[in-house]
């Protein structure tokens, strides 16, 4: 049952880091299931409540973060509500229409739509779906970050 519970371990911490740059993956939430999946095979003994505090006000941080960073990145580029739709239309649909590439494409195309329905200035537009690729790497770099932390201190509360 150990190498069960490790197996799963592993690939959902695999399957929540590459939801940081593939979106239609679980991400915080994989992670969060391979704590489930150790306990459930293993033990929870380790886990109190101040590790599920932890590790809960993390995911809860990353469902805020992910949007608000990337909406910040439109934003600070001076793009509007409609924008930051079609940003996160492109983000979701752009994988799966370019498989390569869509998840750069996406976004910047879906952001220059958006902003086309409000503002018809290209140098404007141009600027803005340029935001919304800053927003998608700091989002990747916020992620990563986290994510990396709810790891770590999986491992912290297994060791100690």
């Amino acid at each position: 049952m150990d190498i069960l519970g490790w197996s799963l371990v592993i690939i959902l911490f695999i399957v929540g880091m590459a939801g940081t740059v593939y979106p239609i993956l679980p991400g915080a939430l994989a992670i969060y299931a391979a704590f489930f999946a150790y306990g459930l095979c293993i033990t929870f003994e380790p886990f109190g409540w101040v590790f599920w505090t932890l590790q809960t006000l993390i995911v809860v941080a990353l469902f805020v973060a992910d949007y608000a960073v990337s909406a910040w990145g439109v934003k600070r580029y001076g793009g509007s509500k409609a924008s930051i739709i079609g940003s996160t239309i492109g983000l979701i649909l752009g994988p799966f229409v370019i498989p390569a590439f869509g998840l750069i494409i996406g976004p910047f195309v879906g952001a220059v739509i958006g902003e086309l329905f409000v503002v018809q200035e290209w140098k404007h537009v141009t600027k803005v779906g340029f935001g919304s690729l800053v927003g998608l790497l700091s989002s990747v770099v916020v992620k990563v970050i986290l994510q990396s932390i709810m790891i770590v201190l999986f491992i912290i509360w297994l060791v100690v």
